[in-house]
């Protein structure tokens, strides 16, 4: 018989305890922050119908990252890639009869069938906080407050990240006003957009000329506008955008982050796009502030930057489950990318020294029962953990094996200390012992 491997699949990773305190960690404060505001935790399937998927989550992860099977019944089925479109099918079952807004967050895995590298992998675990039922600029305003306190309660400072915002509505304009593309490319259009910073600037300019007809007379003038630089953006803005509603939003966005005092931490960005075709609004994803750096030229690096996480608006994805559609706005940070940027910033805070671990060795087997009613009263402290012995040990042994473990301290009870109605309590860093009363 073969030998079946002892490795996880490609794409996944065990976690073993320290692994796994740091991603508790990560989860423990996204939950926390998430409770503040006001959000409650959900949960769905974590097998959908495909065509959930294939609806409206782009060609990449509605498509060929799609890990799916086929049921008993014959129905075509597909392990969760992402939670936006399974939250919103939850939802619609109960729109109509939940009070506004729905304020709803979830922490779960996902699976794409795509090729493993740096910050991205198969199997991965995601934050996913989403309101519905408002189509005011302050539930936008909400959900990007909570992506930048949740950067903020992990420790990252406004040197560290940048939150870039965009609207769809105004890069559907540039697509149709600007780049004169016909409106039934947009989406094709979009997804090239997407790619700007991703490939070199000639292949970008030949992608949009060649898929979708983009008249683009001067490219130096659309390179710098996606670039960030003010200049290009307000000449854009005058020429094509003065007239219409589309700018709007992205100004009020603008005046309220100010108010709040979060100015700081964003930038309008015309490149930013967000790759899925369900948004229809405000987007946003969060970066590196290296990323900004490099771009602006105040950061030489080779070193390219993907984002953190991101989100936006998506307020037409509920038709597709037959219903009438809902405003909806949310965002979605993943566990790898966010472990990579808290260990390169040292913000990974896992210290564990409130807890005191206790270690207490079975030294003859007939005070086993003993020695597991004394565990027993020392687990009632609030911050006590406490591990027991399963075999007889000799006291030396006892002491090299709570070493191995990290114990603070060594609990030793024996016929001597049983008969005197006392145990010593010996702390591992400083060798002192104690005696204290059974």
């Amino acid at each position: 018989m073969n030998q079946i491997s002892n490795q996880p699949p490609k794409g996944t990773s065990d976690w073993l305890p320290l692994e796994y305190a740091k991603r508790k960690y990560i989860f423990d404060t996204w939950r926390k922050v998430c409770l503040s505001f006001g959000y409650e935790e959900y949960l769905t399937p974590i097998i959908e119908s495909a065509d959930v998927y294939r609806a409206k989550s782009g060609e990449d992860v509605g498509g060929k990252e799609l890990m799916t099977m086929v049921d008993r019944a014959g129905r075509e089925l597909a392990i969760r890639p992402e939670m936006t479109p399974s939250v919103t099918r939850m939802v619609s079952k109960i729109y109509e009869s939940s009070p506004k807004p729905i304020r709803l967050f979830s922490i779960a895995n996902f699976l794409r069938n795509e090729k493993p590298q740096k910050g991205r992998n198969r199997e991965f675990w995601q934050l996913n906080c989403d309101i519905f039922g408002s189509d005011s600029i302050n539930a936008d305003i909400e959900i990007l407050q909570l992506a930048i306190e949740i950067m903020r309660e992990f420790g990252a400072t406004k040197d560290q990240f940048i939150v870039y915002y965009n609207d769809r509505r105004l890069i559907e304009s540039l697509v149709t006003d600007f780049l004169k593309v016909d409106k039934s490319k947009i989406s094709e259009a979009t997804r090239i957009l997407d790619k700007f910073g991703k490939i070199n600037n000639d292949e970008f300019i030949i992608r949009l000329r060649q898929e979708v007809g983009a008249k683009i007379d001067n490219p130096s003038f659309l390179i710098d506008f996606l670039n960030l630089e003010e200049a290009a953006v307000a000449e854009v803005y005058a020429t094509y955008f003065k007239d219409t509603e589309n700018v709007k939003p992205a100004m009020l966005i603008d005046s309220k982050l100010e108010g709040l005092g979060l100015r700081e931490y964003t930038k309008y960005n015309p490149s930013m796009v967000r790759g899925f075709d369900y948004y229809d609004g405000m987007v946003f994803e969060v970066f590196d502030k290296k990323d900004y750096l490099k771009r602006k030229g105040q950061l030489k690096t080779s070193e390219s930057f993907r984002s953190l996480f991101g989100g936006g608006r998506y307020n037409g994805l509920a038709s597709i489950f037959g219903g009438q559609s809902f405003p909806a706005v949310g965002f979605a940070p993943g566990d790898e990318t966010t472990k990579i940027f808290l260990e390169e910033y040292g913000l990974l805070n896992i210290d564990q020294e409130d807890f005191k671990t206790y270690y207490v060795p079975i030294l003859q087997e007939n005070l086993s029962n003993k020695v597991l009613n004394l565990a027993s009263i020392l687990r009632q402290g609030e911050k006590n953990i406490v591990k027991v012995g399963l075999e007889p040990q000799k006291l030396g042994k006892a002491l090299d094996y709570a070493n191995k473990i990290q114990a603070d301290y060594v609990v030793i009870l024996g016929e001597n200390e049983l008969a005197e109605g006392k145990y010593i309590l010996k702390d591992m860093k400083s060798g002192e012992q104690m005696e204290l009363k059974l």
